[in-house]
């Protein structure tokens, strides 16, 4: 009976290691299940607004103004003649976690003509608290670069990854070119 007792004891004392090292595995895998969740794919909203953002908002209230006054279609400055006029707007840009860089690029496509032709220059963004997850920037596009009545659309790229993307069109008047043609008495 003693040598019974001691099988089960020694049974029972496997069967408390092996629950215990299973434990122990999975106590030491949570770190890293948590790690990857906190490396999820990084994600951008973007929101394009011709409204003057107030002053002294939370990251939560600028998102959320951002969100109500989105502008999908830029409308160009009228203050000067038709080559000079340029589109403003302020850019909002909310991650879903830092971006872990210490910049971003924004990049420019026109989409007019079926596929996606890339308008220069590249905007840099630098970020000065690598803690942040939301940015606001002024952009403003200028003619020739960018041409009136056109769809466009803008990519967030950090780390040469595209993190974010927003379609918009840009409105405003062409050149206006008046067909007449005079010659000189010598050209005729």
């Amino acid at each position: 009976m003693g040598v019974k007792i001691r099988e089960n004891g020694r049974r029972w004392l496997a069967r408390v290691m092996v629950v215990g090292a299973g434990a122990l595995a999975l106590l030491t895998a949570l770190p890293l299940l948590e790690g990857s969740a906190q490396a999820q794919r990084l994600r951008a909203q973007v929101y394009l607004t011709q409204a003057r953002i107030p002053r002294n908002l939370t990251e939560r209230g600028l998102i959320a103004f951002a969100r109500r006054h989105r502008a999908r279609r830029l409308r160009e400055t009228t203050d000067r003649p038709i080559p000079e006029r340029q589109w403003r707007a302020n850019m909002v840009t909310a991650f879903n976690r830092p971006p872990g860089d210490l910049e971003f690029q924004v990049l420019f496509y026109d989409l007019e003509g079926g596929g996606r032709r890339f308008v220069g220059p590249p905007m840099s963004t630098f970020v000065n608290n690598r803690n942040e997850k939301t940015f606001v920037q002024r952009i403003r596009l200028e003619r020739p670069h960018f041409k009136p009545n056109s769809r466009m659309e803008l990519v967030v790229v950090v780390r040469r990854q595209e993190v974010g993307r927003q379609r918009f069109e840009l409105v405003g008047e062409r050149v206006q070119h008046t067909g007449e043609v005079s010659f000189s008495d010598d050209e005729t």
